[in-house]
C-alpha cells in the first residue's frame, strides 16, 4: 500500500510541477511583500480527526505572536492548513493544493503513512517541511534534502520503550500495531531490541486490521504467548478497544501504548476504569511540561480549550521555520535548507534546537506517561 501511495505521489508531483512551471521554487518571489504563507497537511476529518485542531491552533498561536512583533522579514505569516485525513491519496492530495498556493514551508503531516507520499510533492517544489508529529524512521530514512523533523522518530520511540520496559521488570513483552509506516516501524525496531540477549524476552510481534470493532482473535493469539507486558504502538481507536477487550479477556499485566494513542478518546474508548495505569511513549504534552502553564493560559484564552498532544510541536514548527526565514533573509528553498541546519540552540519545547545531519533531533525527547484518573500525566522523564 506503502509504494502504491508512493507512485500516486510522485504522478501527482509530476502534474504540479507541469501545472505549475511558471512559478518559483520553494516560496514567494523575493520581491513579493505580501504574507508569507505556511502550509499544513492535517487530520480534520477521519479517525484522527481530533488531533487537526491541536496542531492548526498550536501553529496559529505562534504565528500570532510572531505577526504582532511584525513578522519575519517585513512581512506577515498566514496559516493555510488543509485536510488529509490521515489516508495517503488525500494527503497527496492536499500537499499539491499547498503547493499550487505557493506556500514557503509546510508545518504539517500527523499521520506517518499519509505523510510520506507526500515528501516528494514538498521536495521536488524545494518546499522545506518541518514536521511536528509523523515520526516513523521510514520518513527520514528517504533521505530528502528538504525533510526536517521537530519530534522524536521512531528508532528513539522505540529505544525509549526498550528502557522502560526494562526499567519496569518486564520479562515477556508482546507487541501489536496496525501495519501501517508508523506503527509497525515502532513495533519492529523494539522487537529487535527484545531480541538481543541480556533483557526482557519477545512473547509475540502481531498486527491487526484497523477498523475493526472485534479483536477477540489478535488477543486470544497474544495471551497465548503468556506476556506480561503488551505494547500497543498503533492509534487511539484501536488502542481503546483493544485494552477493553485485554481486560475482558482477564489479562492483568502491563500496557503500554505508543503516541499515536496518546488522547482522551483513548480513555473513553476503553471505557470505566480499563485505561487506569496504562503507559505511553510520548513527547512532552503541555501539561507534562514545567514552565508551560502560562502558554497553556495564553492558549485556552485564545481558543476556549485545552491544548492537546502535538500543539507544542506545532508551535515550534512555526517557529522555527520563522527562525529559518529570518536568516535565510528569503523564502528561497536552498537558502532555507542552508538556514535551518545551521540553526544552533533555537530554544523550543523539546530543549535547545540543532539538527542532526540526519534533519532529526539530537535527542528524541521521549518520556512515559501514565494513565491516572483519567488523564494521561508524567510517569518517568527517562533520563
Amino acid at each position: 500500500m506503502r509504494k502504491a501511495a508512493f507512485g500516486v505521489a510522485l504522478a501527482a508531483t509530476a502534474l504540479t510541477a507541469s501545472a505549475c512551471g511558471q512559478g518559483v521554487l520553494g516560496g514567494d518571489s523575493k520581491k513579493d511583500k505580501g504574507p508569507i504563507l505556511l502550509g499544513m497537511d492535517i487530520p480534520l476529518s477521519g479517525s484522527s480527526a481530533d488531533i487537526g485542531p491541536y496542531m492548526k491552533n498550536g501553529a496559529q498561536l505562534a504565528i500570532d505572536e510572531i505577526n504582532a512583533k511584525g513578522g519575519v522579514i517585513g512581512r506577515k505569516l498566514q496559516l493555510r492548513a488543509e485536510d488529509d485525513a490521515c489516508d495517503p491519496k488525500t494527503a497527496v492530495a492536499a500537499a499539491n493544493k499547498l503547493v499550487a498556493a505557493n506556500v514557503a514551508v509546510s508545518v504539517g503531516g500527523y499521520c506517518s503513512g499519509a505523510t510520506l507520499p507526500t515528501l516528494p510533492v514538498f521536495d521536488r517544489r524545494k518546499i522545506p517541511m518541518i514536521i511536528p508529529a509523523a515520526n516513523s524512521t521510514e520518513l527520514v530514512d528517504q533521505k530528502l534534502k528538504h525533510v526536517f523533523f521537530v519530534n522524536g522518530t521512531g528508532d528513539q520511540q522505540a529505544a525509549a520503550a526498550m528502557a522502560w520496559v526494562t526499567k519496569s521488570g518486564a520479562k515477556k513483552v508482546a507487541l501489536l500495531h496496525d501495519n501501517t509506516s508508523y506503527s509497525k516501524d515502532i513495533a519492529v525496531r523494539t522487537a529487535a531490541e527484545l531480541d538481543k540477549p541480556g533483557g526482557p524476552d519477545k512473547a509475540t510481534l502481531d498486527a491487526v486490521t484497523p477498523g475493526e470493532s472485534d479483536y477477540s482473535a489478535n488477543i486470544t493469539n497474544v495471551l497465548r504467548s503468556n506476556p506480561d507486558f503488551i505494547y500497543w504502538t498503533g492509534y487511539y481507536q484501536e488502542g481503546g478497544l483493544i485494552l477493553r477487550q485485554l481486560k475482558q479477556a482477564g489479562y492483568k499485566g502491563k500496557f503500554m501504548v505508543g503516541d499515536g494513542s496518546v488522547d482522551a478518546k483513548l480513555v473513553k474508548i476503553a471505557g470505566g476504569t480499563a485505561a487506569e495505569g496504562a503507559y505511553a511513549t510520548m513527547t512532552q504534552t503541555p501539561d507534562t511540561i514545567q514552565g508551560a502553564e502560562s502558554w497553556i493560559t495564553t492558549y485556552k484564552q485564545k481558543f476556549g480549550a485545552e491544548p492537546g498532544p502535538y500543539s507544542t510541536q506545532s508551535y515550534d514548527a512555526v517557529r522555527v521555520a520563522a527562525e529559518a526565514i529570518k536568516k535565510a533573509g528569503s523564502t528561497d528553498g536552498d537558502k532555507l535548507v542552508t538556514a535551518l541546519e545551521g540553526i544552533d540552540g533555537l530554544q523550543l519545547f523539546s530543549g535547545p534546537l540543532k539538527f542532526t545531519p540526519r534533519h532529526t533531533l539530537s535527542s528524541g525527547g521521549f518520556v512515559i506517561l501514565v494513565v491516572k484518573n483519567g488523564k494521561f500525566v508524567l510517569q518517568d522523564a527517562l533520563k
